[in-house]
């Protein structure tokens, strides 16, 4: 699915979080948002998601705008999982995938066995299967943050969105996650902090003070002049023997 956004903001009163931001995402692109805390990363997801209203600007998801659908048309077309996603529901962990369903159910079509079969695979494309009947209270926070995932597959999205998808998660779990997304037929915006993990993106926008500033290829937008003046970093891109995959360093600049 295309997505596009022309000029969109959003303010908290009179503060603006997010400013005139334009962007055109293409079907099946991953999309990594990077940028400080505080940049408007999150708020930009939430709008596109159309969890906020814009104070200004558009949302096209292809060529509809997302203000002309309903609630339950956006959420067959798009899944976000936010970076505190919680429920204090009483749930196993199979049910609270199978929430993802939700969207495409109603009294003429209720959960079926086709059902079944897509909250089972999006278990066990998170590696969560063997855990389908604990008790969610029971879970960790990384286990939590897989089954926040799964669910968000379970909706079958066209567009799918991750505010920091990796936090709580191991390093083996990290990668397996992100090599998940980057296979997904899907087109992905995913918020990032981790710079090395933003290398693997198709393109990134850097976020900062609410604008997108840069956007691009990361061999075109994580230079080492980028870097500085946005993170306050500096940078030295090593190349692993291993791949040839290039990674960088970092050090803090002097105040």
């Amino acid at each position: 699915m295309r997505l596009r956004t022309a000029n969109l903001g959003w303010r908290a009163g009179t503060r603006p979080i997010v400013e005139g931001v334009t962007l055109e995402i293409a079907p099946g692109e991953t999309f990594g948002l990077i940028g400080p805390n505080g940049s408007g990363k999150s708020t930009l997801l939430r709008l596109i998601a159309g969890l906020l209203p814009p104070s200004a600007g558009r949302v096209w998801l292809g060529e509809t705008p997302l203000a002309s659908l309903s609630r339950r048309e956006v959420a067959r077309r798009i899944a976000f999982v936010e970076q505190q996603a919680e429920t204090t529901e009483a749930l196993t962990v199979r049910d609270a995938v199978g929430l993802g369903r939700t969207p495409w159910l109603s009294a003429l079509s209720p959960f079926g066995a086709g059902d079944a079969a897509i909250v089972e695979h999006a278990l066990c494309a998170v590696g969560m299967e063997h855990m389908a009947g604990a008790q969610w209270q029971t879970l960790s926070g990384g286990e939590r943050q897989r089954v926040h995932i799964a669910r968000a597959l379970a909706q079958r999205p066209r567009l799918l969105l991750l505010d920091e998808p990796t936090n709580h998660l191991d390093i083996h779990h990290q990668l397996a996650l992100l090599r998940l997304v980057h296979r997904l037929p899907v087109t992905v915006v995913l918020a990032l902090h981790d710079l090395n993990q933003a290398l693997g993106c198709d393109r990134i926008g850097v976020m900062a003070q609410g604008r997108l500033i840069a956007c691009g290829p990361p061999a075109k937008v994580l230079t080492p002049e980028q870097l500085a003046k946005t993170f306050r970093v500096g940078a030295t891109a090593l190349t692993d023997p291993v791949d040839d995959t290039v990674l960088f360093r970092f050090r803090c600049l002097e105040e």
